[in-house]
C-alpha cells in the first residue's frame, strides 16, 4: 500500500521539530534508531502534568496525588494491553532498556545463575545486552557463549541450537538489531531455549516502535524496551516479566515504595510491580508515555509498518545505485535501518558533511563493536527511518551522498 502525501503531511505537522532548519536547510531526521521525535500531544502531556496534577504517587490521599496515581497506573495498563501481557503487575517501569536488562542480570542472574552455568548472547547485541552478562558471568563463575552471524547479518540458528544444553540458564537476544536492522525469529529462539529449561530475555528497544509485540504469543520470559524510541520521553523504559519469575526474584534496589514493612533489623517487600520500582519514579514521563501509545495506536500499526517498509525498500534501491556504497545488514527479514559505508571515506566525514546539508544520520559503531569487528570495519553510517519520514527526504540523502563522493574524489 502506498501512503498518501496528504496523510504524511498531516502526520509531520504533529511533530514540531520536523519544521526546524539546520544549517539553513530543512531538517531531515534519519536517526530514529537512536531516538524518535515527539508529537506535540506528548510534549503537551508533560506540560499538563506539571501544570495541573503534579504530585507524588501511591502514598497520598489528597486529590492531586490520586489524580497523578490514576494517570500513572493508566499507562501501566496501556503498556500491558500493547504487549498483551497477562497482568498489569507484570509491567515494571525502569529508566530504559539498559536498566531493564541490568535489573534482570542483577536480580535473576545472582539468584539463578551459578558457577559452571552458561549464558548465551549473540554477536549482534547492543553493548547493553552484552556487558551486564559479562559482569554476572565473571561474578558467579558462569560461561558466556556467543551465537555467530553470517555475512548477511543473520543469526546462525543451527549453531545456536547446538550451544543449548542443560547448563544453559539464560539466553539474551535482541528482537531487531539496531546496527543491521535484522529481525530475529525470537519466537523460535525462545522455544528452543525453553526446551532445555533456559529462560529468555528479549531486547525489544528496536522492535516495539515498529511492530505489534505479543509477549504471550512469543512466550517471552522477559521483554524490555525504551519509551523514547516510540515517540515517548527519555529516561523511561519498561520491563515485562512473567509473574512467577518476577515473584521469584529479589528486589533490584532498596528504598521507598518497594517495601511492605521496614524494621531496623529487617524489611519485607511490596508485591509486584512495586517491588522493583524503588523511589519516586519518572511520573510525568510515564503519564506522557501513555499519550504516546495512544498516538501510535491512532496512527495505526498497519500504517506504520507499510510506510516504513516503503521507505526501506525505496532507500535500499536508491542507495544501492551509488557506486562504492556498501550496505551492511542484508537480512531477508529487516526493519527500517540501513547501515552503509562509502568506499574510501570515513563514516564520520560522511556524517559531518550530511549534517551541513541538514541531514541527521548516526555514525560510528552504534554500541555494537562486536558487529563491526565481525565485518572488519571501524563503524558505519546509519540511516534509520520512522513513519513520519518521506521518500523525498531519502532523495535528499541520496543527493547528499553524491556530493560527499564528489568532495572526496
Amino acid at each position: 500500500m502506498s501512503i498518501s502525501t496528504l496523510d504524511i503531511a498531516q502526520i509531520r505537522a504533529d511533530f514540531p521539530i520536523l519544521s526546524e532548519k539546520v544549517n539553513d536547510h530543512d531538517l531531515v531526521y534519519f536517526d530514529n534508531a537512536a531516538t524518535s521525535q515527539k508529537p506535540k500531544v506528548v510534549i503537551d502531556a508533560i506540560s499538563n502534568y506539571y501544570t495541573r496534577i503534579n504530585s507524588n504517587i501511591h502514598r497520598g490521599v489528597h486529590y492531586l496525588s490520586q489524580r497523578a496515581t490514576d494517570a500513572f497506573e493508566e499507562t501501566r495498563i496501556k503498556v500491558q494491553q500493547h504487549l498483551n501481557a497477562a497482568h498489569s503487575h507484570e509491567i515494571i517501569f525502569t529508566k530504559g532498556t539498559t536498566d531493564g536488562i541490568n535489573l534482570v542480570a542483577s536480580s535473576y542472574g545472582h539468584s539463578f545463575i551459578k558457577e559452571g552455568d552458561e549464558v548465551i548472547i549473540t554477536n549482534m547485541e547492543h553493548h547493553s545486552n552484552i556487558v551486564p552478562w559479562q559482569l554476572i558471568c565473571a561474578q558467579v563463575g558462569a560461561s558466556l557463549k556467543i551465537v555467530p552471524i553470517n555475512d548477511a547479518g543473520e543469526l546462525d540458528l543451527e549453531t545456536y541450537k547446538k550451544l543449548l544444553n542443560e547448563k544453559t540458564k539464560l539466553v539474551a537476544v535482541n528482537h531487531i538489531s539496531n546496527a543491521l536492522g535484522t529481525i530475529n525469529d525470537v519466537k523460535e529462539i525462545t522455544k528452543a531455549a525453553h526446551a532445555v529449561g533456559a529462560v529468555v530475555l528479549i531486547d525489544g528497544a528496536q522492535s516495539v516502535p515498529h511492530m505489534n509485540v505479543d509477549v504471550q504469543d512469543l512466550d517471552a520470559d522477559f521483554y524490555t524496551f525504551s519509551a523514547h524510541k516510540m515517540c515517548g520521553p527519555t529516561g523511561l523504559g519498561v520491563l515485562y516479566g512473567k509473574e512467577d519469575l518476577l515473584n521469584s526474584m529479589p528486589p533490584y534496589q532498596g528504598g521507598g515504595e518497594m517495601i511492605k514493612e521496614v524494621f531496623l533489623d529487617h524489611s519485607t517487600f511490596a508485591d509486584l510491580p512495586h517491588k522493583f520500582e524503588a523511589g519516586t519514579p519518572n511520573i510525568s514521563e510515564v503519564v506522557a508515555f501513555g499519550t504516546a501509545i495512544d498516538y501510535l495506536n491512532e496512527i495505526g500499526w498497519d500504517f506504520i509498518h507499510d510506510q516504513e517498509k516503503e521507505l526501506l525498500d525505496y532507500a535500499t534501491a536508491k542507495l544501492s545505485s551509488i557506486e562504492g556504497l556498501k550496505i551492511y545488514g542484508e537480512a531477508e527479514k529487516k526493519a527500517s535501518v540501513i547501515s552503509f559505508l562509502l568506499e574510501g571515506i570515513h563514516p564520520y566525514d560522511v556524517g559531518m558533511i550530511l549534517d551541513k546539508l541538514g541531514i541527521a544520520v548516526r555514525t560510528g559503531h552504534h554500541c555494537t563493536q562486536p558487529i563491526m569487528d565481525r565485518f572488519g570495519i571501524p563503524g558505519t553510517v546509519r540511516a534509520s527511518f520512522a513513519f513520519y519520514n518521506t521518500t523525498e527526504e531519502i532523495d535528499r540523502l541520496y543527493e547528499g551522498l553524491l556530493r560527499v563522493k564528489t568532495m572526496f574524489s
